[in-house]
């Protein structure tokens, strides 16, 4: 049913979280897994960690030793860009038939909705989102 999945990752607790939910998938559905890394494009001298090119590095090889440990190989994708915009259209090159997503709750009150990458993506995406709270 979901012969690709698409597992889009930061440095979050909930990403991490959403791990062990990507390799059950995974396992039940003998899918192709994708881990995307998207990187904000800086402004200024505003640095972040995720724009810190060894901690996505530690981070993206931490995500494969897990899955590796799992059974389960996973190729990696390294964007920059806005991470909603980028996670759609990563999703539609790879033909994803579901992507998975660890959810902060920010967006979940009205005031935090419009900037929420997870509400964007359940808005944009060419395939069906699983939200892991």
């Amino acid at each position: 049913m979901f012969k690709t999945v698409l597992f889009p990752i930061d440095q979050s607790r909930e990403s991490h979280q959403a791990a062990e939910t990507v390799a059950q998938v995974v396992k039940v559905h003998s899918s192709r897994l994708v881990l995307l890394s998207v990187v904000e494009p800086r402004e200024g001298d505003e640095a972040t960690v995720m724009s810190d090119p060894e901690a996505i590095a530690t981070m993206l090889t931490t995500a494969k030793t897990f899955f590796s440990q799992q059974n389960i190989d996973a190729e990696v994708i390294e964007r920059e860009g806005k991470p909603a915009f980028t996670i759609c259209d990563v999703a539609d090159e790879i033909d994803a038939n579901l992507i998975i997503m660890g959810c902060r709750g920010i967006g979940l009150t009205e005031e935090g909705v419009a900037d929420s990458v997870t509400n964007r993506v359940i808005n944009l995406s060419p395939c069906p989102v699983l939200i892991v709270p």
